[in-house]
C-alpha cells in the first residue's frame, strides 16, 4: 500500500455583503391541534405576502420547518393546548428595505410572528468560492509538508481532494414585538462577510 498523508484545510474569502437573511418564525396557540394549525398556516400564507409585496421575490421566500407541541398546565400535567409554529426565511437584496418588511411582516401576522435573526450575508460568486478553495487547499498542503518532514518524507502526487460544507453563522435571537421599533431607521451594516470552506486532501509521500 502507498504511503499517504490526508490533511483538512479550511479556507475563507471575505467579501462585502449584499444582502440581508431574516429569519422569522409564526407560532399560534389553540385549544386543539388542528385550530392552532389552520391559525399558524394562515398567518404564515399571510407573512409571505407581506413579503412578496415588499420586494421579496419567489426565490427568496421559504418555509424551513413545521411543528405543533402541546402545553401543559403549571403542574405539567394536563395538557392545555397546543402550539404549532412554521419558520420563514427571507432573502432581501436591497438592505434599505428590511425595516419596512418587518413591519409588514408584523402587521400581516401580529403578535404570531416571531424574529430569530436579521443578519448580513452574501451570495458566494464562483471567484469568491474559488479563493476560499484555494486558501484551503494551501492550508491543507502547509499542514501536510509539515507532517511530512516529521515522517522523514516529502509530499508526492495528490490521491484524492474532497471538498466539505460552506459555513454558515447563526443568528441571534430577537423577539419580534419590539419589530416596529426595531424597524423604524435601523441600518443594516456590515464590513465583510466571510465566505468558508474546507477540503480533505490525501498525498501520496515520497
Amino acid at each position: 500500500m502507498t504511503e499517504h498523508v490526508e490533511v483538512t484545510g479550511h479556507g475563507t474569502h471575505h467579501v462585502v455583503p449584499d444582502l440581508v437573511i431574516v429569519r422569522a418564525r409564526v407560532q399560534c396557540d389553540a385549544t386543539e391541534v388542528a385550530a392552532a394549525l389552520d391559525q399558524a398556516s394562515s398567518r404564515t400564507a399571510a407573512a409571505l405576502q407581506a413579503a412578496a409585496d415588499h420586494g421579496v421575490e419567489a426565490r427568496d421566500r421559504r418555509t424551513d420547518d413545521v411543528g405543533i407541541h402541546p402545553r401543559h398546565d403549571q403542574h405539567g400535567q394536563s395538557v392545555v393546548g397546543y402550539t404549532a409554529y412554521q419558520a420563514l426565511h427571507l432573502t432581501v437584496r436591497d438592505p434599505n428595505r428590511v425595516g419596512a418588511l418587518l413591519q409588514a411582516l408584523a402587521g400581516a401576522a401580529g403578535d404570531a410572528l416571531a424574529v430569530d435573526g436579521v443578519e448580513m450575508g452574501a451570495e458566494p460568486s464562483p471567484s469568491a468560492l474559488e479563493a476560499a478553495r484555494e486558501a484551503a487547499f494551501g492550508d491543507a498542503r502547509a499542514r501536510a509538508s509539515q507532517y511530512a518532514t516529521l515522517a522523514g518524507a516529502s509530499l508526492g502526487a495528490v490521491l484524492t481532494i474532497r471538498e466539505g460544507g460552506l459555513e454558515d453563522s447563526h443568528p441571534r435571537p430577537m423577539m419580534s414585538r419590539a419589530a416596529d421599533a426595531f424597524a423604524g431607521s435601523m441600518p443594516v451594516e456590515g464590513g465583510t462577510h466571510a465566505v468558508s470552506t474546507s477540503v480533505t486532501v490525501r498525498w501520496e509521500l515520497a
